[in-house]
């Protein structure tokens, strides 16, 4: 991936406000901002989790069921 490609991904995730970055001299810091992540995953991620934990639970019962 070239340095310009990785340039333009990262001011796509400054705009979302995903990722914050910070001058230090030359250097340009990027960090991630944790409060919209934590937001996505409370909107969309955490409706699927349920069901997988739920399905999850479900196989492990039925594999120690099934062992000797």
């Amino acid at each position: 991936m070239t340095r310009q490609a990785v340039s333009k991904h990262v001011a796509t995730l400054e705009g979302a406000g995903l990722v914050v970055s910070k001058r230090r001299g030359r250097e340009k810091l990027h960090y991630l901002n944790p409060v919209p992540i934590n937001d996505i995953y409370e909107r969309w991620i955490s409706r699927y989790e349920r069901d997988r934990l739920t399905a999850l639970a479900r196989l492990k019962a039925a594999l120690e069921d099934e062992s000797p």
